[in-house]
């Protein structure tokens, strides 16, 4: 499970833009809070900027042609299978959305893609 650098969601290819939504779903739902190495970071924050991350993906979803389903456009939306939030107060957006997602963390995700035979 990883989440791609912000910046490189609209140059994913498909496999791992749809990848990535299918990883923001699980995160958003019943895998909040597991402990998973590579995304950690991201409990170290409010859900809400998963949510805010999560819009990212979709609206490149969007222009690309899929259409995702609309549940997931509301904050407190967590999937078929978990209860939805009850309150999850707005964050600020920030730029990038994670301060993890620095110049570092591009890179890592560059030779990830690479290792794929991916180059962006």
């Amino acid at each position: 499970m990883r989440l791609w650098h912000e910046a490189l969601i609209t140059k994913l290819p498909r496999q791992q833009l749809l990848g990535q939504h299918r990883e923001l779903a699980a995160l958003r739902g019943n895998g909040w809070a597991k402990n998973h190495a590579t995304v950690n970071y991201v409990f170290l924050h409010s859900p809400y900027k998963l949510f805010q991350f999560h819009l990212l993906v979709l609206a490149e979803m969007q222009k690309r042609g899929y259409r995702p389903d609309q549940h997931w456009y509301d904050p407190l939306y967590r999937g078929k299978t978990c209860l939805p939030y009850t309150t999850l107060p707005a964050v600020p957006l920030t730029t990038p959305i994670y301060p993890e997602h620095n110049q570092n963390y591009l890179q890592v995700c560059l030779d990830n893609l690479a290792n794929k035979d991916i180059y962006l």
